[in-house]
Formats: structure tokens, C-alpha cells, sequence
């Protein structure tokens, strides 16, 4: 599977990606250590992202978790990640979770990831219930959730500890595919 938009492309996660993830991992590191602690400290040498890949693979086969890459075309270059995770099979919901490198935030481009993967996830896997939970000071990604037609359900207190910070409250947003234009 792979879904085209522009200038870019979102693929799930391939054994061959791990160099070039440990790369993106290590040039964002510090936009990426308070929310994505666990995937950074995963990836900081080729090795690590070597294991880190070969798992995230397997759990796509497995429908556990889904891992995407989002690369350019004209590079392949990895540009962010996107992952759908969380998910519960009986309720059919899961939850984005997303990163873009410096040099492409702030350009639309996860929105369109977003909306692309809602629309597959909706149709071909019968997800009902799509969520981003987003800290309100995360002004881009409210933005996401927005332009991709999440309804602010409510604010979850003390959700999330950031790596070195107090924990705290995030925003709760959430897709359903029978209100959904994608669904």
C-alpha cells in the first residue's frame, strides 16, 4: 500500500527504511524527545533502528500497531512518521500519533497524511473511532486534528508526562467514519 499526495508519499514501515529513520530520528531529536521519548531512545544509533524497524514490521503484519513512513518523492528521503496505535479491534478505534521534520512543519503535509490515512483505515479495516490526542499548546497539531474534521471531545487531565516535564492535561479529539466525509 501506498498513498500519493504532491510531492510526497506515506508507505507502512520496510526493513530497508531503518537508516534512514535512525537519520530522521537523530537530525529532530530535540523537537522529538518530549512526545516521542520511547521512539527516539529506539533509534539512536543504525543498530537500534535496525531491532526498532524489524519489530515495527511485525506489528504491522499483525495489525497490533501500524507504523507509516512519509517521504519524499523525489528522494525517498523519510520526512516524518505516523503511527496508528492504540488500537482496540472490538471497538474498532485507534489513535494517530504523528511527527514531521523541521524543514516540512507547518506546510499541510500530515494533515493530508491524516485525511488519507482515515479514508483507508475507515474502508478497507472498518475503523469506527479515529483519535489525536494533542496538548493545546501544540497549535499545529490542533490544526491537524481541525483540518481534518476532529471534534474537541474533552480534555483528558494529567494524560502525559513529557520527558523531563510535569504531567499534563491533552485535548482529546475524535473522527467517526459515519460523520466522517471520509468514512
Amino acid at each position: 500500500m501506498r498513498l500519493d499526495f504532491e510531492s510526497f508519499y506515506i508507505e507502512p514501515i520496510e526493513i530497508q527504511d531503518a537508516w534512514n529513520i535512525c537519520d530522521f530520528i537523530c537530525t529532530n531529536e530535540d523537537r522529538l524527545k518530549p512526545y516521542f521519548k520511547s521512539t527516539l531512545e529506539q533509534n539512536l544509533t543504525p543498530d537500534l533502528s535496525k531491532f526498532f524497524v524489524e519489530k515495527k514490521v511485525k506489528q504491522f503484519q499483525s495489525k497490533e500497531e501500524f507504523l507509516f513512513t512519509l517521504k519524499t518523492k523525489a528522494f525517498k528521503e523519510i520526512i516524518g512518521l505516523i503511527y496508528l496505535k492504540e488500537l482496540d479491534w472490538n471497538k474498532k478505534k485507534g489513535e494517530f500519533a504523528y511527527c514531521i521534520g523541521y524543514a516540512f512543519e507547518g506546510k499541510g503535509i500530515i494533515s493530508k497524511a491524516i485525511d488519507a490515512l482515515s479514508t483507508h483505515f475507515f474502508k478497507e479495516f472498518g475503523i469506527k473511532t479515529l483519535e489525536i490526542i494533542v496538548h493545546k499548546a501544540n497549535i499545529r497539531s490542533v490544526k491537524v486534528a481541525k483540518n481534518c474534521n476532529f471534534i474537541w471531545k474533552k480534555t483528558l487531565i494529567n494524560e502525559f508526562a513529557p520527558t523531563g516535564k510535569k504531567v499534563i492535561n491533552m485535548e482529546l479529539y475524535q473522527l467517526h467514519s459515519e460523520t466522517s466525509k471520509n468514512g
